[in-house]
């Protein structure tokens, strides 16, 4: 594959943002299903305490993949196309496999230990040198995907993600029948990464030539430290809660939290992985269109919040018949937490495109100071809420942590960057899911006090959302489905 990455034409980016987003919400739902089906599974077989093993864990392993990534795959989707010589692929390739090794080292040598006496748990000791074997992998997938991503082709990046996670996730259950515990949540948290790396160098036909450029290295990485920066605080920002969790209340109530946060936050997470990916691209293509994107911005809200409200309604009224009946008696302790995240999901859904936005416009210096902000007020409200009241006061610090996110979000709208979005713009593009799902709630409780089945309550509550949805943008709904069916 020539380096020289193509550029699609201008007049096609409406078509390409429509296409993206099918192939990506394609991804994203079969990822997630496969995904839910597994955790099904897995949370019958296995144990809380299980769960939250592996959850400890991967708060350090997690942390040394967003340092893996050295901001580098943003930098290269980022650049414009006339700036971008083989020489970048090349030297971001080799740079991030040299790290790589030394990340590995370092977790494996050390990490581990210390882990392994921060948590009590000396499994970690074993558990952490084989979910780091994902650092070693992850920079040579890196530059494959960026390259896909700048090309903006979301169907090969699907397809390689949906058939590397269904090839790891299958063998996970095999091995949870088999009986191997833990080692099963182990190897589906790892493997994905394996199989995928044949199918990038498949997809993209680039072979890394052994060149290190220092202008190419200052090019890249130059971007990638506000970045990377950036991300780190993202991800502390985002894992400081299994951190204090894991610590103060033990293995067990971490895994309960956890699959808490997996049913919403993760959910909401992944949702914004999609999006954001055929944003990012088209952001940074018009970031001297401040109209253009702010359009575009608000679209993307618009339907982040189509896709997440009615999952979190759902949640909410009856999230705890779901929790039993699905996951078994075992996992009741979620319910609480489930349901607080659930209205923070559906808060935080409001301003998840801000990341994608700031860095299209070339500003990832703005997004740390954001980060910072936003991490010093977090953290001491949630480490008071874990002291005092558990799971559920870490459930209540990250709710009102996003009511603080939306200020900050609109702070940065109306005062530090081109697009300007008022407060009554916000709403007025959000009306139609926010008044629908409001409804949608009255009528779901209403259902579920009548003594209606779980399964039931579920049906009616989406299909009451849909026919709300349809009355309200039925003529946008057409046009996008017309949009695709032309592309």
């Amino acid at each position: 594959m020539d380096t020289t990455v193509k550029q699609p034409a201008l007049q096609n980016d409406k078509k390409l943002v429509t296409s993206g987003i099918f192939w990506n919400f394609l991804q994203l739902v079969v990822n997630q299903s496969f995904a839910f089906g597994l955790k099904l599974i897995l949370a019958k077989l296995l144990f809380p305490g299980q769960f939250g093993l592996v959850g400890m864990a991967v708060v350090f392993t997690g942390f040394v993949q967003v340092l893996n990534d050295l901001g580098v795959g943003s930098a290269l989707v980022q650049r414009k196309v006339e700036d971008l010589r083989k020489e970048h692929f090349h030297t971001a390739f080799w740079v991030g496999v040299i790290w790589s090794v030394c990340l590995f080292a370092i977790m494996s040598l050390v990490v581990a230990k210390l882990a392994a006496v921060f948590y009590h748990e000396p499994m970690l000791q074993q558990i952490i040198p084989v979910l780091s074997i994902g650092i070693l992998v992850s920079p040579v997938n890196l530059v494959h995907k960026a390259q896909l991503t700048k090309e903006m082709n979301f169907k090969k990046l699907a397809f390689i993600d949906n058939t590397s996670n269904i090839l790891a996730g299958v063998i996970a259950l095999i091995m949870a029948f088999m009986g191997a515990g833990v080692w099963a949540l182990v190897f589906n948290s790892v493997a994905n990464l394996f199989f995928a790396m044949p199918l990038y160098f498949n997809a993209t036909k680039w072979k890394p030539a052994f060149i290190l450029e220092k202008q190419a290295f200052k090019d890249v990485f130059g971007f990638g430290v506000y970045t990377t920066g950036s991300n780190i605080l993202n991800y502390l920002y985002n894992n400081i809660d299994y951190l204090l969790i894991g610590k103060l209340l033990g293995a067990s109530s971490l895994g309960i939290y956890t699959l808490a946060f997996v049913l919403t936050d993760t959910f909401r997470s992944r949702l914004m992985a999609v999006i954001n990916s055929v944003m990012y691209p088209i952001y940074g293509k018009k970031q001297n269109d401040p109209e253009l994107l702010k359009k575009y911005y608000l679209k993307v809200v618009l339907f982040n919040c189509l896709f997440i409200f009615p999952i979190m309604t759902y949640f909410i009224v009856a999230g705890d018949q779901f929790v039993v009946n699905i996951f078994g008696a075992k996992w009741a302790g979620t319910v609480g937490p489930l349901q607080i995240l659930s209205f923070s999901v559906m808060l935080h859904i409001l301003v998840s495109g801000n990341t994608a936005l700031l860095r299209g416009l070339g500003k990832p210096g703005l997004e740390m100071k954001q980060q910072i902000l936003k991490a010093a007020i977090f953290v001491p409200s949630l480490a008071v809420g874990i002291y005092y009241y558990g799971i559920l006061g870490a459930a209540w610090a990250i709710l009102l942590n996003k009511f603080i996110v939306v200020l900050v979000a609109q702070y940065t709208f109306n005062y530090l960057i081109p697009i300007k979005i008022s407060f009554k713009e916000f709403l007025l593009a959000i009306k139609p899911p926010v008044i629908d799902a409001i409804i949608t709630t009255i009528v779901a409780y209403l259902v579920k006090a009548a003594g209606v089945n779980y399964v039931i309550t579920g049906i009616i509550t989406m299909a009451c959302y849909s026919s709300i949805i349809w009355l309200f943008m039925k003529t946008e709904l057409m046009a996008f489905y017309t949009g695709f069916r032309k592309k």
